[in-house]
Parts: structure tokens; sequence; C-alpha cells
């Protein structure tokens, strides 16, 4: 059985354990066991996957993926959460949304990876190497670029791509995460470009 079909199994157990008995944050977490981190990121980055962005949002859950991203690299075996979200018990039917919108995400990017290149993603190496890319990711997210577009959705994809990477051992899901990326700081950097330029021409027409 592979990581994709564990984590699915443990989704099952937790939604049936929710509808009989109380469920927090933490006792979810701890039963995903390393997959936490996927469930937890890739629900994160959901609301970045669309052009807009999200403003104080995006700084927020920004700042909160970085965070996971640095406890994933440092090889922590679940995400630790403080202690009042962690004890947090959401309601049967919000536990039946966050399951059936992770599933609904992650079993249609898998169409596009396979077992490949495993090498890159198993072991110590490949879950630091996962990890850090996640907290950059998560940094960039938070960069407060509100009304530009795109500016969060490319570091959002290479969360995604991450998490595809660990749960079906596709190392080239690592390039591609690697690739979004570097697109996002090509773009901060245009951006940054265009706004220096900007801002030196109306400098010009004031002083005329």
């Amino acid at each position: 059985m592979g990581r994709y079909d564990e984590l699915m199994d443990a989704f099952a157990a937790c939604r049936e354990a929710a509808e009989t008995r109380r469920l927090t944050l933490g006792e979810a977490f701890a039963s995903l066991k390393e997959s936490g981190f996927v469930f937890v990121c890739v629900l994160q980055a959901l609301p970045f996957l669309q052009p807009v962005a999200l403003g104080p949002v995006s700084t927020a859950l920004g700042l909160s993926l970085a965070i996971l991203g640095w406890q994933m690299a440092r090889g922590r075996p679940s995400p630790w959460l403080p202690a009042k979200v962690a004890g947090w018990a959401p309601g049967p039917a919000a536990w039946r949304r966050l399951f059936g919108v992770a599933t609904k995400v992650l079993g249609f990017c898998r169409r596009f990876t396979r077992r490949r290149r495993t090498e890159w993603v198993t072991g110590e190496k490949g879950r630091r190497a996962g990890g850090l890319m996640i907290a950059v990711a998560g940094l960039l997210i938070s960069v407060p670029l509100a009304g530009m577009p795109f500016s969060n959705s490319l570091p959002a994809l290479a969360v995604v791509f991450v998490a595809l990477g660990e749960l079906e051992e596709d190392g080239l899901m690592l390039l591609a995460a690697m690739g979004a990326l570097a697109l996002t700081v090509l773009y901060f950097a245009a951006l940054a470009v265009l706004l220096f330029w900007a801002g030196g021409a109306a400098l010009d027409r004031l002083r005329f």
C-alpha cells in the first residue's frame, strides 16, 4: 500500500471517528503521522490556487506554512500546533468538508504523478528538501502584495507539488516545485523593477 492509500485510509478513519465522538485537530494530525504535514499544507494552500491575492490572509497563512515547512525539514513526526488550536474540535460536517476537499484535490493532481526518482523524496534528505521548499513558498505567500495577480498561486502550486511528491514518491514533483518557486521569484523581481521604474518616472514628472 502506497502513502496515498495510507493517507486515504487515515482520512476515512478520522471521518468515521468524528461522526461518533469529539475529534480534535491534534488527535487527527497525530493519527495521520507524517502525512499530517501533507494534509495541513494542502488545506492551507487551497485558498491561494486562484489568481487573486488575499491580503492579510495571505500573510497569516503564508507564515503558518513557513512554520510547518520548517518543522517538516527538522524531522518532526507530525505537525506541532499550539495547545488551543490542537484542542479545537470541528463538528462532523466541518470534518467531512475538510477531508472531502483534500481528497478531491489530491485525487485530481495525482493523475499526473507516478513513482520515479524516489531517492529525491525519501529519507531524511528528501524530507528536508521538501520541508524547506514549503517554508520558502510560505514566506513568498506572506509577502503583502494585495491586488497582484498570481503572487500567491505560484508558491501555492509549489506546496501542492511537494505534497504530491511526498505521497507518490515522485521526485520530479520537487523539480516542478522548484520551477514554481523560481517563477515566483522572477515575478516578484519584475514587479520590483516595474515599481522602481514607475516611481522614478513619477519623480521626474514632479521635478518638471
